[in-house]
């Protein structure tokens, strides 16, 4: 069995990764995105000899693209391109959440400032504002009145750029310090932090500090539908507390876990290997049934 891992740079978590791999005596093949050439009608012989390929780019895009030429080619994924999709546009996972009936801050698209203001007045100040793709909390802002709405919509209106070309707007969760990250592994939720600070965005990249957080029954069931929700496979999932109970903010499917591992006593590196080479065992069971000699029945004398 071998096992490809997609990457950008090797991190704190890819190491890690790499590591249980290697103590496992796996065989592994690293492909790095950024010298990484795809030819879509001519599969690359030394990716489709891997057995299953553990996603861990830094770009959301370049993940993105990468899984779907892979699922093209037949190749199974942790995660897969659609839950990429999903999790990687924070809108699309918010229109998932609702659907699934899983709990979530009230959220609101607009197209232009116009409506954009309408939708702040809607949701009642203050709001929060954030682009639908990005990451490690960047580029959200609480707006707190209507002149600050004003002024923001008007920068992102000169600005210009893709991420700014429609208006994602949440209510604003009173939280208590802190948010919930839980950890999702196949079908079980296998640790959670808290992430404490004092600035409203907890973010540990951002300098939210990460304390173990026991896995409640409702924390494991927000979890798993939240998971389900999107696709599944392995993802963190950010919960508030708020007065209406827990609620579901977003899905993240690359997640980042090394100020987790001391913190809730998990080995999670561990935890995501056995559930890729599950994938890959699943995998290749699968494609040994495709290419059985299919029975022909006896003719009937």
């Amino acid at each position: 069995m071998t096992v490809g891992v997609l990457l950008s740079r090797v991190r704190v978590e890819e190491k890690l990764l790499l590591a249980e791999l290697e103590r496992r005596g796996v065989p592994v093949r690293r492909f790095d995105d950024r010298i990484l050439k795809l030819d879509l009608e001519r599969p690359t012989p030394e990716i489709v000899a891997c057995d299953v390929i553990l996603e861990r780019c830094v770009n959301h895009l370049r993940a993105l693209y990468t899984l779907q030429v892979f699922a093209d080619w037949g190749l199974p994924t942790v995660n897969t391109a659609d839950v990429a999709t999903v999790c990687g546009d924070k809108l699309l996972t918010s229109a998932a959440l609702v659907r699934a009936g899983v709990p979530s801050p009230r959220t609101l698209v607009a197209y232009t400032p116009e409506s954009a203001l309408a939708a702040c007045e809607d949701l009642g100040y203050p709001v929060v504002m954030k682009p639908a793709i990005g990451s490690w909390g960047r580029l959200l802002a609480r707006v707190n009145d209507r002149d600050a709405a004003e002024a923001l919509l008007e920068h992102k209106v000169t600005l210009g750029s893709f991420h700014h070309g429609a208006f994602y707007l949440q209510e604003y969760v009173a939280k208590p310090g802190r948010d919930i990250r839980t950890f999702v592994v196949g079908d079980e939720t296998i640790c959670a932090i808290y992430r404490d600070s004092p600035h409203w965005i907890t973010n540990t990249a951002r300098g939210g500090q990460a304390t173990n957080c026991p896995v409640t029954p409702e924390l494991d069931r927000l979890s798993q539908a939240a998971a389900a929700a999107v696709g599944g496979g392995v993802v963190a999932v950010d919960l508030l507390e708020s007065e209406r109970g827990l609620l579901v903010n977003e899905v993240n499917y690359t997640m980042e876990f090394r100020n987790s591992i001391d913190t809730t006593g998990v080995d999670i590196p561990a935890r995501i290997i056995d559930y890729v080479l599950a994938v890959a065992e699943q995998g290749r069971q699968q494609r040994s049934r495709r290419w059985e000699r299919p029975k022909v029945p006896h003719a009937i004398a």
